[in-house]
């Protein structure tokens, strides 16, 4: 990629366009007269990760990397609270879920980085942006990603300003989103939510439209919608900036957040935002944010060690202990809400078409080395598509013990007693839940060709690889999965539910190719289990929070056995910290909380 590093930088711009309100100072430290271990505001605080981003819109990535930065950019209706999986309140002061009707008091004095103020239209056009085809700012198939349907498109029927009845102009939009069949379950009040609606109405503001509130209408009970609305894909766009920068946005980042961008220097990986004077949250105490990308991860230990950097992220067991070991740095670690697998590309492989062979490959691979050898002790064994920390986590459950025996009985039996070879694609750069994946993978092709089956494995930079996976060009891949809203619905229905309707699986028939209309690309294995599909969707629209327990038990139960992935560890998230950074703790969602660290002169 050509740099877009420009001494005229997006900043400039904005100022020259009236956005004073996005202006801060990036002179370095302010000096208070104190001592080198007392807090200062001010300074540069530097970001290195694995891989650098491939986009800065939050409807056009599924990539973790993006939304790093993404997070510091825009801001969302309803936020997490700091390094807690609760709601709070964000963009909106006050929400509520009653039924089928979401309702949201929005705060008033914000701004964009662009000087627009932040009214109800703007999140009317993100929505439409993001789910109507027929908007005229639509950005097309091809640009918007998988979050758009099952975090608002399917769910929802109409959005207003102002309150339910309030008048508007009316504008109707059919956004092609698939209906979802699912049990309506008692009626109440829900702090989450998503899913349904073939046709799409929305009203703009205007003409009598309350250009502080805003309703929500849902074609049905969606019990995590509102943690949805706190999903980095749901972060709200500046109306004025769509208009203007429409695809370019990847680019041209506008938003409400704590940091305002600077530039991107796409040959040198780097990515500068500088702190939003006024921001209407807390903080930010920093000048800047840097994010810099160190493919290696022992070389992005040894840069925080020798202070090129001040937080690192994407830790394997080796480079963890050199931070460790450091005397100018902390490792910080807690349990993620994650998931790293293997899936199968039922699609495109004719032999992952059968549960016996699917089966057969998790008994052959060794998950318990690949986590105890290769992760050495950072993350721990898999058994079902979600961990133990999320509603619903199947305790009966056991991962698939290494045994090559079984799994050579089960490939016989299947008719692949003499095995078969497949692509095994992996990205290069270390993940949160996949630390070593060019290591795992060798395991992986080691444990199966014990078993007579040949493994090539095709490895990736990680935004290639993305674009890889979601076009459906893999025979296998590992992926993983960082919870956005730590509901059960964001593992079960974001991975592996094919986004359409039972009835248009075909008969007999437990997959669907990636070209089906409405096909949900995050679900790697093209699997399309109808039982699974429907005690899915029961649970989207169940608000008892035991009933929905119980459903993703029996989801879990039976994606564990049908073995669409080989299910391989929940990892604990692990960061470098620098000694002169004060206040950073790690956010199980939507982090890095850049906004809430200082650094010590």
């Amino acid at each position: 990629m050509t740099s877009n590093d420009t001494s005229v930088s997006r900043r400039s711009l904005l100022k020259a366009a009236g956005g004073a309100a996005a202006s801060a100072s990036v002179a370095g430290y302010v000096d208070a007269g104190a001592t080198a271990d007392v807090q200062q505001e001010g300074g540069t605080v530097t970001y290195a990760r694995g891989n650098d981003s491939g986009t800065l819109d939050p409807q056009n990535t599924t990539s973790g990397e993006d939304v790093k930065v993404i997070n510091q950019l825009y801001d969302t209706l309803i936020d997490f609270e700091p390094n807690q999986t609760s709601l709070q309140a964000g963009l909106a002061t006050e929400y509520s879920l009653e039924g089928t009707t979401a309702t949201l008091t929005l705060r008033e004095g914000v701004q964009f980085h662009n000087g627009e103020e932040f009214t109800a239209d703007d999140f009317v056009a993100t929505y439409q942006r993001f789910t109507n085809p027929d908007s005229e700012y639509y950005p097309g198939d091809d640009y918007v990603s998988a979050y758009g349907p099952f975090t608002l498109g399917n769910w929802v029927e109409s959005v207003s300003p102002g309150g339910a009845g309030d008048a508007g102009t009316t504008a109707a939009a059919d956004g092609g989103a698939t209906t979802t069949e699912g049990a309506l379950a008692d009626q109440g009040t829900t702090t989450e939510g998503t899913e349904t609606a073939a046709g799409t109405e929305t009203q703009a503001g205007g003409a009598g439209g309350d250009q502080y509130s805003l309703t929500i209408e849902l074609s049905q009970q969606y019990a995590p919608f509102l943690r949805n609305l706190a999903m980095f894909a749901s972060s709200v766009l500046s109306e004025q900036a769509i208009q203007e920068y429409g695809t370019d946005l990847s680019q041209n980042p506008v938003g409400t957040g704590a940091f305002a961008f600077e530039n991107w220097d796409q040959g040198n990986q780097r990515i500068r935002l500088s702190a939003t004077d006024d921001y209407w949250g807390e903080g930010p105490a920093v000048d800047e944010a840097l994010f810099t990308a160190v493919s290696e991860n022992t070389s992005r230990a040894q840069t925080l060690v020798s202070g090129g950097a001040d937080i690192i992220d994407g830790l394997g067991a080796q480079s963890s202990q050199i931070v460790a070991n450091s005397d100018a740095a902390e490792l910080v670690e807690t349990q993620g809400i994650n998931v790293g697998y293997m899936a199968f590309n039922m699609a495109r492989f004719e032999p992952f078409r059968e549960r016996a062979v699917r089966q057969a490959i998790s008994y052959a691979i060794d998950t318990e080395a690949i986590v105890n050898n290769i992760f050495q002790g950072i993350a721990v064994q898999a058994s079902q598509p979600i961990p133990e920390q999320v509603l619903g986590y199947n305790e009966e459950l056991d991962p698939y013990p290494h045994d090559p025996e079984q799994a050579q009985s089960l490939l016989e039996e299947a008719g692949y007693g003499d095995g078969f070879e497949f692509e095994l694609a992996t990205f290069q750069n270390p993940r949160t839940y996949n630390p070593s994946p060019v290591q795992a993978a060798q395991t992986v092709r080691s444990n199966l060709n014990e078993v007579g089956i040949s493994v090539s494995v095709n490895q990736q930079p990680f935004n290639p690889f993305l674009e890889y996976t979601n076009q459906g060009q893999h025979d296998a891949c590992f992926l993983g999965w960082m919870t956005d809203n730590a509901d059960p619905d964001n593992f079960y229905y974001a991975l592996l539910h094919p986004g359409i309707s039972v009835e248009d699986v075909p008969d007999g028939q437990d997959w669907v190719s990636f070209d089906t209309e409405g096909y949900n690309t995050t679900n790697s294995a093209a699997w399309a289990n109808t039982e699974f599909m429907e005690l899915v969707e029961d649970a989207q629209s169940t608000l008892d929070e035991d009933r929905r327990a119980e459903l993703y038990r029996q989801a879990g139960q039976l994606a564990h056995d049908e073995a669409p992935w080989v299910f391989i560890d929940h990892a604990q998230e692990l960061r470098g910290v620098a000694g002169r950074v004060d206040g950073f703790q790690i956010a199980p969602i939507s982090g890095p909380l850049l906004n809430l660290v200082s650094l010590q002169g």
